[in-house]
């Protein structure tokens, strides 16, 4: 007896030695891969968009080149199997058998790139998260053990790859229980902790700063309820952007072949950059800059019209970038709109109802608003807006907006666009 019981011991502790082996090594591919990314498209993207503010003639150029050559390499290279964003992953964490092909590493880094750099308003997050997710579940396919741990391994390689574009390993963990898991085991724990402690020293050794330099110095009781109507907003519009991107996706699908996608896409793409350029790739660059002293911004008409524009074309366009064959999501497009949105609010409050409210604070509120409804994941929203800005000055009001505008964009419309995804997965 006491044989077989060692026997048994002997072979739990070897199992869980080789959990934390292939933890070790996804997290540090994954977040290499992350990081990678990250740089190549904060580099080519400011290069991109510069010849595209001196040379207006770019901004009709450059979308059409970029989406062309992603539907080429996907035909020549790739064998024409279409990237189906976070679709996929859910798709092989929802079946034993069916697991991601190694070429969706590269497939999605390359097309997350180009799309991105060539001036598709959407982000490279989703790329990333498949991309990684693509690790861990290569990772499961070498060993018989492995593979009764799939999701777990999957959501370490994502962790790992949320932490490393971001710098919050808490991000990391929140958004694959929010979004892919939504249970924790033993297991998880183990794999996604140990995948998300390499990935964050690898950011550290690397040194990587905060996304988002902003000096928040305080917030004061009394903004509470506008934090509320900030909230509620950012949960409308949330909703709008899931729409938009639902409607281009399931309403368009007469719209055939690839080329027309690519013109509709091009077309609408580049005819909202020409007068609005903020919406050019990520739009963090856009983010920057109003970051710099939104405090002393005045609400003149003019600004009105920009932002009332940026706000309803931004869903418009991430939509067609992705419906003409970009590669993408709608974590940076959450973001650009929380920070516009939140400086809207924020002069109108100051200037029409006298509210005194903080601009600089609710760019940063509105981001994790718009986050937090765009994917119903409000712990992920907090950990991310705290890491991408490095100060957890504003951690309480954060928390506050991102459930309150979860819980409106649900009472309007239960769906985002990746519950959406799980459920037609179902």
């Amino acid at each position: 007896m006491k044989t077989t019981r060692f026997i048994k011991n002997n072979i739990k502790l070897i199992k869980i030695q080789k959990l934390i082996i292939v933890s070790l090594l996804i997290g540090f591919l994954a977040a290499f891969l992350g990081i990678a990314l990250k740089k190549l498209t904060e580099h080519y993207e400011q290069i991109f968009f510069t010849q595209a503010s001196l040379n207006p003639i770019f901004i009709f150029i450059f979308p059409v080149f970029g989406l062309t050559v992603i539907y080429f390499i996907r035909q020549y290279v790739f064998n024409k199997k279409v990237n189906k964003g976070i679709n996929e992953v859910f798709e092989s964490t929802g079946s034993r058998t069916k697991n991601l092909p190694k070429s969706k590493i590269a497939s999605h880094f390359i097309n997350g790139l180009l799309t991105v750099i060539f001036g598709g308003s959407t982000g490279i997050e989703v790329s990333t998260v498949v991309a990684t997710a693509t690790i861990g579940s290569v990772a499961q396919q070498k060993h018989n053990f492995f593979k009764d741990h799939k999701t777990e391994l999957i959501s370490a390689g994502i962790a790992a790859g949320i932490t490393a574009l971001f710098s919050s390993p808490l991000a990391g963990l929140f958004f694959v229980y929010e979004v892919i898991s939504k249970k924790v085991s033993r297991t998880f724990f183990l794999t996604n902790s140990i995948a998300v402690a390499v990935a964050f020293g690898l950011v550290y050794l690397v040194d990587e700063k905060p996304l988002f330099s902003v000096g928040i110095t305080s917030w004061h009781y009394y903004a509470i309820p506008y934090i509320i109507l900030l909230g509620i907003i950012s949960g409308i519009n949330a909703v709008y952007l899931t729409k938009c991107v639902l409607f281009f996706k399931n309403n368009l699908t007469q719209v055939k072949s690839h080329y027309y996608k690519i013109i509709i896409g091009s077309v609408i793409l580049s005819c909202s950059l020409f007068f609005f350029p903020q919406l050019y790739g990520e739009g963090y660059h856009a983010i920057k800059e109003i970051f710099a002293n939104p405090n002393q911004t005045r609400l003149t008409a003019s600004l009105i019209v920009s932002l009332i524009g940026i706000l309803i074309l931004k869903p418009i366009v991430t939509s067609a970038t992705l419906f003409s064959g970009g590669d993408g999501g709608v974590f940076a497009p959450s973001l650009f709109i929380g920070a516009f949105l939140g400086l809207f609010v924020a002069l109108l409050l100051n200037v029409y109802f006298h509210a005194d409210i903080i601009p600089l604070n609710f760019m940063v509120l509105g981001m994790a608003a718009s986050l937090s409804a765009s994917i119903h994941a409000p712990f992920t929203a907090i950990f991310l807006i705290c890491g991408l800005t490095n100060d957890y000055t504003l951690f309480f009001p954060i928390a506050i907006v991102s459930f309150v505008s979860k819980f409106i964009a649900e009472r309007i419309y239960p769906f985002s666009v990746y519950s959406y995804a799980t459920a037609n997965v179902k």
